[in-house]
């Protein structure tokens, strides 16, 4: 039989199933395949918040995305070209995400009457479903109804396998599956099994088989008579790797401390979406890197904020809850003046909230969540590869400052992925501990007028940092502590004039970042800022870069024009900000919250800023966005702007 092969310029895939079916396996290894051949590509994991939901039903299901094309893209994609169902609670939860004419391949081992129960259906929803969908719910589709699960058992009968544990491998049968039907690379999923099975011949052997009799099945069967290709996207040249955000975040932070000389402490309690820092770090003590799971929030920043104190790069990493039980003592490390990287993996809340969904919900408790006059930096980073970079700006502020830095992170970026530059260690910028050597400070005692004290709080002109000595340098001794501080000398003070003074001092020296921080990048191709044929600027942060990028590529290729900000630095913002906004018409906001930066934007600057504003534990969808956009273009020129024949999804051509 002769196949044909189709070429397309990108596709998003979405495999879904019961928390236990392996899902987050199959993507991350169709992902990997996907990385090895060249594509760029983007993705979207997601998953229940139980441990082990119940099998079969819809909380229970979970998924993996992945958007992959021969071009530059920017997202996992608003919704999946082609869906992999498990089961029946797995078809229906994802059946509303699906396009007209999206192709689904449905494993039918699962649809019985107990399951389709299980998951709401009053009646099977493959009866009449072929590849033209039928006529009943599917009838949408390009459905194909495949026993993934009874020919995998078939294939591996010849190791022995009780039928529940050879059914597991069936989500290699559909990686296998898949793998053809794209053109992936097969070797390094096949080197991935040897190894992570090494131990366990008979699984080992039983997976490797189920993967190439899926890709045998999709090469055999007339079910499937098209294949397709996505040629390998150009890039600059360079040495990649796929990566998640969390992951580069971990490899930023080992960089910083490369970088200044300093030993890494993460004092840590594991929290999704944070945890797998933690994990990733502990596997580093050959960089001067040191873990410690501590019994919960307060004692992971105590421990590090010790560390700190001792001459370490101070670390905790946490989620939003986490990062309100550690108020109080990020105060303490604002008062101490001392160097503290504090991620915020943020999750939607309030409370407990949606631990494993993706939200930007804790800008303002950033910003002001602790008692008193205590700001802190807040970095943000945009994109899983970015995390690294953002991770070593938190750094570099925090020592170079001597002050608690915030790095918002967030459940999208962190379990994200996508290809990485690996930077040359060289290129990487290098921070100065420079921690004091000697007393700083002449006594009136002083019979040289040479110094013979240090006092703790002599500010540095050029950035009004305190200066950072370790203990146990000889005449280096000094108290420190919760209690303000007396300028310069440190001592204990309840004088109301010191009190201010040092708390504007604390202020202005978080302030004065900002006098480091290049010029902001505005993508603005209709001229220069302010100069050109755009009105409306949409201003960003986070991980909604993306997304943006995506909604602004749609408008403009529609015919109209548009600007485009993000923001790294969300305190201080950078100097020019202001200046920017004042140069558009409108300004448009998009957020994961209800409007937090909106909110500061119009305090700071008295901009009218409109906000986008998303709170569903899932990325923005670039379609929305673009109509968001457009409609302000619309009221700013006062033109009629259609979006309906441009490509919807990412803003690039399909």
């Amino acid at each position: 039989m002769t196949k044909q092969v189709k070429q397309l310029d990108r596709v998003v895939i979405r495999f879904a199933g019961d928390s236990g079916d392996g899902m987050q396996l199959t993507g991350d290894r169709f992902t990997q395949e996907s990385a090895v051949f060249g594509n760029d590509l983007m993705t979207l994991p997601n998953f229940p918040a139980e441990i082990r939901a119940p099998q079969g039903t819809i909380p229970g299901v979970s998924s993996f995305q992945v958007h992959f094309a021969d071009h530059d893209i920017m997202t996992a994609g608003d919704a999946p070209d082609v869906l992999v169902a498990m089961n029946p609670a797995a078809l229906k939860a994802n059946l509303g995400d699906l396009p007209k004419g999206a192709t689904i391949i449905v494993d039918t081992a699962d649809f019985t009457t107990r399951n389709l129960a299980k998951a709401g259906y009053d009646a099977n929803p493959l009866d009449d479903a072929g590849s033209d969908g039928g006529g009943g719910p599917l009838a949408a589709y390009q459905v194909h109804p495949v026993d993934l699960t009874g020919m995998t058992v078939e294939a591996v009968k010849e190791f022995g396998l009780s039928r529940k544990d050879a059914s597991r491998a069936k989500n290699m049968f559909a990686l296998g599956l898949l793998s053809w039907m794209y053109g992936r690379p097969t070797e390094s999923t096949i080197a991935f099994l040897n190894k992570r099975f090494a131990k366990v011949p008979d699984i080992r052997d039983a997976n490797i088989t189920a993967f190439k009799t899926g890709w045998n099945f999709g090469e055999t069967t007339e079910a499937f008579a098209v294949s397709y290709e996505i040629k390998p996207a150009p890039v600059s040249a360079g040495t990649y790797r796929n990566i998640t955000g969390n992951l580069a975040l971990a490899y930023g932070l080992i960089a910083a401390g490369v970088r200044s000389g300093l030993p890494v402490f993460l004092g840590s309690y594991p929290i999704t979406p944070a945890s797998d820092i933690l994990h990733e770090l502990s596997k580093h003590k050959s960089f001067g890197v040191t873990t410690f799971q501590a019994e919960d929030e307060i004692a992971g920043v105590g421990s590090a904020i010790g560390a700190a104190y001792a001459g370490s790069l101070g670390v905790t990493t946490t989620s939003g809850p986490g990062v309100a039980l550690k108020g109080e003592a990020i105060g303490l490390a604002v008062m101490t003046e001392l160097p503290l990287v504090v991620v915020n993996v943020q999750r939607g809340g309030p409370s407990t909230g949606l631990p494993t969904k993706t939200e930007q919900s804790d800008l303002l408790q950033a910003m002001f969540g602790r008692n008193g006059e205590a700001p802190v930096p807040i970095v943000a980073p945009a994109t899983p590869g970015d995390c690294f970079d953002a991770a070593l700006e938190a750094a570099r502020i925090a020592v170079t400052y001597r002050t608690p830095v915030m790095l918002l992170s967030d459940g999208y970026l962190a379990n994200g992925s996508e290809p990485w530059r690996i930077p040359d260690v060289d290129e990487l910028p290098t921070m100065d501990p420079a921690f004091a050597t000697g007393p700083n400070h002449v006594s009136p005692r002083s019979t040289t007028g040479e110094q013979d004290e240090f006092w703790p709080y002599l500010r540095d002109e050029e950035t009004l940092a305190r200066p950072w000595a370790v203990p146990g340098t000889a005449a280096l001794e000094h108290r420190i502590g919760g209690l303000e501080k007396g300028d310069g000398h440190g001592n204990i003070s309840y004088d109301p004039a010191n009190h201010d003074q040092m708390v504007r001092s604390r202020a202005a020296k978080v302030a004065k970042i900002a006098e480091t921080l290049p010029p902001l990048e505005i993508d603005d191709p209709s001229g220069p800022p302010g100069e050109g044929r755009a009105k409306v600027l949409v201003l960003g942060w986070g991980s909604t870069y993306g997304p943006i990028g995506s909604a602004v590529r749609l408008v403009r290729k529609a015919g109209f024009n548009v600007a485009q900000v993000h923001l790294r630095h969300l305190n201080p913002f950078p100097n020019d900000l202001g200046d920017i906004l004042k140069r558009y018409d409108k300004v448009l906001v998009p957020e994961m919250n209800m409007g937090q930066l909106s909110l500061l934007l119009r305090a700071k600057y008295l901009v009218d800023a409109v906000g986008f504003n998303v709170v569903r534990g899932l990325p923005l969808k670039s379609s929305e966005l673009a109509e968001a956009i457009g409609a302000l273009v619309a009221d700013a020129e006062d033109v009629t702007v259609d979006l309906s024949n441009t490509a919807i999804d990412t803003g690039e051509e399909l």
